[in-house]
């Protein structure tokens, strides 16, 4: 998980009990699977002994990072961002021990509570005169964002925000005694900012560690798909798409995911691996690591609803199992399947089940075709074997009052929505 630390780091961390931090951005209310990474590093900190600081950057966040980006972002107001706060606490409480009496129980701080009375010409006299625009000209991110073929340049706001997040780390050095910042490798220009500045105006000395960017195979960004971020609050991504999205990555990313996002030990890792050389097509890191991820993010009573729901694709599921499923749950499962639309009239007295899959839904050519698929036991309606082409239908057949699954031999599905 080590890209880079700064001399000195490893003997920090072994003379003493240390306070590091991670900066994340509460742009959202919640988190997604590309924040875990420095999630996994504040769990390792804890447990290791040290004190982990989980920085909001509600100051930060109003102005945005250039580190990585192409454009400058949108600015968000102090209301969102107190939301965005307290729900982000309520996710990382799954992950870190706030609240035992231990001396390494993690804390969870605000950069707007220091920055929002601090005004613009006591920073710059404070601050800004520690530190030369030539230095801050010198990080990586400041240089791609000025030589950017989109000539969108890079704002005063977004060139102040190295000086900001190193204001974050002299803060907390001075009130947290925190001598450590943690993040993405694209975060070492901002962290050395901070280490420099404390050293200048403390004379005192501070760390830093990164971790690797994680990438997908292909060189996209970790965790987006075609529908987006893979989001941790269920509201977002349900717990079922979210246990999908592991399960599904490539031999190459389980064996290295398994190791970055999961407390196993590396004698089961590597137990692991060598069960998936000898089987790949079973799978089993993409299985393991899908449950243990699902287990820490969600729980594992919804780790099991997943699997349960992953066989009324791919196995041989009760009507019981489908009836189970909650609403989200439920379109997540399948979405991807072609759908029909129904109209509740037709269902409201009752109609021939051959009449509504061709008439009103073309799931089927003719009813020719279905009457011969009905009577070879090769439909089923919710998961239950159509007993007749003619056996009629009405609201009372409807999952969650609105849908029907209707399936034609083993793996073709088609979804009904009634409106």
């Amino acid at each position: 998980m080590i890209h880079d630390m700064m001399p000195g780091t490893e003997e920090q961390l072994a003379k003493e009990l240390t306070s590091g931090y991670v900066g994340i951005d509460p742009t959202a209310d919640s988190l997604h699977i590309g924040h875990l990474v420095s999630v996994m590093m504040l769990k390792h900190l804890q447990r290791a002994g040290h004190r982990p600081i989980a920085l909001v950057g509600g100051a930060t966040g109003m102005i945005g990072d250039p580190s990585l980006k192409s454009a400058e972002r949108n600015l968000l107001d102090e209301v969102t961002l107190r939301h965005n706060q307290d729900s982000i606490k309520t996710q990382l409480a799954k992950f870190l021990d706030f609240d035992s009496d231990a001396p390494n129980a993690a804390k969870l701080v605000n950069n707007y509570d220091w920055m929002k009375d601090y005004s613009f010409l006591d920073f710059i006299r404070d601050i800004g005169k520690h530190l030369t625009v030539n230095y801050m000209m010198s990080k990586d991110s400041v240089k791609k964002r000025l030589s950017a073929e989109s000539n969108t340049g890079l704002s005063f706001t977004e060139f102040s925000y190295q000086l900001l997040q190193g204001y974050d780390f002299l803060h907390l050095y001075k009130h947290e005694n925190c001598r450590l910042q943690m993040g993405g490798s694209d975060q070492w220009g901002n962290i050395t900012t901070g280490t420099e500045l404390i050293r200048r105006k403390e004379a005192g000395e501070a760390f830093a560690l990164t971790c690797p960017l994680i990438t997908k195979a292909d060189g996209g960004k970790f965790g987006k798909t075609e529908s987006g971020n893979i989001w941790l609050d269920r509201r977002y991504t349900t717990p079922y798409s979210f246990y999908q999205f592991w399960l599904n990555v490539g031999d190459a990313e389980a064996a290295k995911y398994i190791k970055i996002f999961t407390d196993l030990s590396r004698e089961e890792i590597d137990a692991l691996c060598e069960e998936q050389a000898a089987a790949p097509h079973l799978r089993p890191l993409q299985k393991r690591l899908a449950k243990e991820v699902t287990v820490m993010v969600h729980s594992i009573e919804d780790y099991d609803a997943a699997v349960e729901a992953s066989t009324i694709l791919f196995g041989n599921a009760t009507s019981e199992a489908l009836k189970r499923l909650d609403e989200p749950t439920l379109l997540a499962v399948f979405d991807g399947v072609p759908q029909f639309e129904i109209s509740k009239a037709a269902l409201a007295e009752g109609i021939k089940a051959v009449d509504l899959f061709t008439d009103h839904a073309a799931i089927f050519p003719s009813k020719g075709e279905m009457k011969k698929l009905v009577q070879a036991g090769g439909i089923s309606v919710n998961k239950e074997k159509l007993a007749a082409y003619d056996e009629v239908l009405n609201l009372d057949s409807l999952l969650d009052e609105k849908y029907l699954l209707v399936q034609k031999g083993k793996k073709n599905y088609f979804f009904c929505i009634v409106k």
